[in-house]
């Protein structure tokens, strides 16, 4: 089997094991590099207020597709970000 049948078979299994758990993991990736390239992108002046949520968004359907696949320790870590970039956000907007 050649590398690329490897790498295909491991994205097939992925979306086969959970497709709801692959989807949202989808979205996950798609809104954390999208707020990951907005920070890097405005480095000396970011507006935390489209950053924050683009985190917050990444972070809470990666949360859940953890659980969906039954991954714990994943699931922990995306939750605690999940309510750090709820504080952040709230920072940000003069909530706190």
């Amino acid at each position: 089997m050649t590398r690329m049948h490897k790498i295909a078979d491991f994205w097939i299994s992925s979306y086969k094991t959970d497709k709801t758990a692959f989807w949202f993991e989808l979205v996950s990736f798609i809104f954390t590099v999208g707020a990951s390239g907005t920070l890097a992108f405005n480095a000396d002046n970011p507006n935390m207020l489209i950053v924050y949520p683009g985190f917050l968004i990444g972070s809470a359907t990666q949360a859940y597709a953890s659980y969906r696949r039954g991954l714990p320790w994943i699931l922990l870590l995306t939750s605690y970000f999940v309510c750090v970039n709820i504080l952040g956000f709230g920072v940000a907007a003069g909530w706190w």
